[in-house]
């Protein structure tokens, strides 16, 4: 709460904060002094009068002491912990408290602890640490706290998402490249084709040459068409349609589709183009955990060889 970027929402939060206590002193000192009433006879009314359902009465009793000495406990309390920690708008209070220390802390901690293990792996080569067992787990971890959310638990993707367990890769399969889109993040852009390609009928025609390429059905005639404006998208996929990793094009001729290949899905992706951006965790997650992460990445699509296996062959050879 100490880092407001104007003076007037430390005010705003410490009027509430104050006001909220001091509204509860005041509510329970004031059914404190409520005092029984007196029926005709001089003895105490225990209800108001007022009955619900034949049988539900309203009673006309006070709070039992206990309950309200647990409240002004309560308040005690509140009073105490704003005076020791953060609460009351910019006052960072006695222990001079802040989640971000507490978290700095913890890291500073598990860095201490876990950081030896990281660095052992970091000088290691990327198939070699995928080949770990122990590597493997921390790196499965790694990936469901922080890449699960996009890419799924099983690393399938799902729509706009791109599944991780196959070998269809915009930028490179490669460990080193894997390790680097960790690290930097990419930023995948189609532009709108719409105005390139003309009208509707052209981008439909396009759409079914694009489908073709991969061997989905598609109008031959339709096809003919599209393949003479498909120019216009060689610049970026290539005559071939193999795409170019240097700029993250897609492959147009496998049957891989990060939006979905259907005709109307196709049109749209041309018509309207698509804006991807991986975001960088290389300064949050530290280039020991990106190293042992990309090799768990890098896993899920090759089957690593263990360490000995590999001299043997390199021996053989």
């Amino acid at each position: 709460m100490s880092d407001f970027t104007s003076g007037f929402w430390n005010w705003y939060v410490t009027i509430i904060v104050i006001c909220s206590i001091a509204g509860c002193a005041i509510l329970l000192w004031s059914q404190s002094r409520f005092k029984v009433k007196l029926d005709e006879d001089g003895q105490p009314q225990k209800t108001t009068g007022h009955v619900w359902d034949e049988d539900l009465t309203e009673l006309n009793t006070p709070m039992p002491r206990w309950w309200m000495a647990m409240f002004w406990l309560t308040i005690v309390f509140g009073i105490v912990y704003l005076v020791l920690y953060p609460g009351v708008g910019s006052y960072t209070g006695k222990y001079d408290w802040k989640s971000t220390g507490q978290y700095e802390a913890e890291v500073k901690q598990a860095n201490a602890e876990y950081g030896p293990l990281f660095d052992k792996y970091l000088h290691q080569d990327l198939q070699q640490v995928a080949a770990d067992p122990q590597a493997h787990a921390i790196g499965e971890r790694l990936f469901l706290t922080y890449c699960a959310q996009c890419h799924g638990s099983d690393a399938r993707g799902n729509k706009g998402y791109p599944n991780l367990t196959d070998k269809d890769w915009l930028y490179g399969g490669e460990p080193s490249v894997i390790k680097e889109t960790i690290m930097k993040g990419r930023h995948g852009q189609m532009p709108p084709m719409g105005a390139a390609l003309g009208s509707d009928k052209d981008i439909e025609n396009v759409a079914h040459y694009v489908r073709s390429l991969s061997g989905l059905s598609a109008d031959p005639i339709k096809v003919s068409f599209g393949k003479e404006k498909f120019g216009a998208c060689a610049a970026c996929h290539g005559a071939d349609a193999h795409g170019n990793p240097m700029l993250g094009s897609p492959n147009l001729t496998d049957k891989v589709w990060l939006y979905g290949g259907s005709v109307e899905t196709v049109m749209e992706t041309i018509r309207k183009g698509r804006d991807n951006t991986m975001p960088a965790w290389g300064e949050f997650l530290g280039e020991p955990k990106a190293h042992v992460l990309a090799a768990y990445v890098w896993s899920l699509s090759n089957v690593p060889r263990q360490p000995q296996a590999a001299a043997t062959e390199v021996a053989a050879k």
